[in-house]
């Protein structure tokens, strides 16, 4: 928590994603923006000053007064290491958020006492008092289930003392920030609670919260539904999760998702009037997946997808969800793709194996795509093989690529996911 295919070989039989579904989705409540919001991927390294200093500006400087809830991670009675140094409960982790802060600039930070050990503290008259007098609020990382359990009351979802008082300091202006779980839980319909992409695509969705983390579950009512321009998820390219992010859409009728990498931020902007604008910040990417030209169907017996349309947009990158437009930071140039080939095919595209979750499989192999002259596709097999699933990558219509900095960002590179036929052997 601190840190919380082959080329084409038949025919897809397609149908369209539901339009009903889409719809009921597109006309839910959207949220007010009169505070700011700060989704950020997970694994927020202490230096990443950008982040925390834009957190600490947001909620007033040297004036702010900030509330930390980590009640997403594990209370000291379920930490073995309660107490003693490695522990990451909800109270070191409290700790933790108050110290890096401060030492950022903000003029106070609370740590505010919810957790699993004290599941009644939200509806403390005395606790919304005090988040009352705050300029903002920074949701740590664990799991986002938690803070559903313990900030929502049970299956009405209805606010607690102190979320109703968090809802009312938004909407005058307050900040509110969240990392990994605590970004999650931002979410709007449809919040997925746990999932991997293999799985995902194999399986389906569920409705629901499960201990076994493979499955693709998602809360229908959502979270708290502070940001509604799509889904969100995290920890994106570092545990590969374009696969469950664009099954839980195409099974639930969204038509966008987000995905935060680690390290990574998306900033709600409030522009006047009732709009805002989405902006990058950190130090790898997010990806918006688009899937109103999505068509799902069946390839070897198996659920299959084509026409979804990835961009991956770096710091700096402005995103307008109305208009469903990018505008690219001020020095980025378009991309002179070199004269070689992309690697291809790109084995575990999931990343299913990799011990540290840093290999970044396949925004890595969308980036290799986009500097290769001499490549318009690119594919990946997942490391399972009951079945094969495929991935491709493809530069169409739309497609263009960008050098920001260092880094690559990419818009309308399409995608299409689906079984191969036959073994793991025979298809390779």
């Amino acid at each position: 928590m601190l840190s919380a295919a082959t080329v084409l070989a038949a025919m897809m039989t397609t149908t369209p994603t539901s339009d009903a579904t889409a719809k009921a989705v597109s006309a839910a409540p959207r949220a007010a923006h009169h505070g700011t919001l700060i989704l950020v991927g997970g694994a927020l390294s202490d230096g990443n000053a950008e982040i925390y200093q834009r957190i600490v500006q947001a909620s007033g400087g040297a004036r702010a007064r900030i509330g930390v809830i980590t009640a997403a991670s594990v209370p000291p009675s379920q930490d073995p290491l309660a107490g003693q140094a490695g522990a990451a409960n909800s109270v070191a982790n409290g700790r933790f958020y108050v110290d890096i802060l401060k030492r950022y600039g903000a003029g106070s930070v609370r740590w505010i006492p919810v957790d699993l050990d004290h599941p009644g503290a939200a509806d403390s008259r005395e606790v919304a008092a005090e988040a009352a007098s705050m300029t903002g609020f920074v949701f740590g990382g664990g799991d986002q289930y938690r803070l559903v359990t313990t900030l929502l009351h049970g299956a009405a979802h209805t606010d607690t003392r102190l979320m109703a008082t968090i809802r009312a300091r938004y909407a005058q202006g307050a900040l509110v920030a969240g990392t990994s779980a605590g970004a999650q839980i931002q979410s709007g319909p449809d919040m997925v609670t746990g999932g991997a992409s293999y799985e995902a695509l194999r399986d389906g969705s569920r409705a629901g919260y499960f201990r076994d983390d493979s499955v693709l579950a998602d809360l229908p009512a959502g979270g708290f539904g502070f940001f509604t321009d799509g889904l969100i998820d995290t920890h994106f390219s570092a545990y590969g999760r374009l696969g469950r992010a664009v099954r839980l859409a195409a099974d639930t009728g969204h038509r966008r998702v987000f995905g935060l990498d680690p390290d990574t931020a998306l900033e709600v902007v409030p522009t006047g009037g009732g709009g805002h604008t989405l902006r990058v910040l950190g130090r790898h990417g997010v990806s918006v997946l688009d899937l109103r030209g999505a068509k799902v169907g069946s390839r070897a017996g198996h659920w299959s997808i084509g026409g979804v349309r990835w961009s991956y947009l770096t710091d700096g990158a402005v995103y307008d969800p109305a208009r469903w437009t990018v505008r690219m930071p001020s020095g980025a140039v378009p991309l002179a793709a070199a004269d070689h080939a992309a690697v291809s095919p790109v084995e575990d595209v999931f990343d299913t194996e990799a011990s540290d979750q840093g290999r970044f499989g396949l925004t890595g192999a969308a980036v290799d795509l986009a500097e290769a002259a001499r490549s318009v596709t690119v594919v990946g097999h997942s490391a399972q093989s009951a079945p094969v699933y495929a991935v491709v990558l493809r530069k169409a219509g739309g497609f263009a690529a960008y050098r920001v900095g260092t880094g690559v960002a990419f818009v309308g590179l399409t995608v299409e996911m689906y079984a191969l036929p036959g073994s793991a052997s025979a298809a390779r």
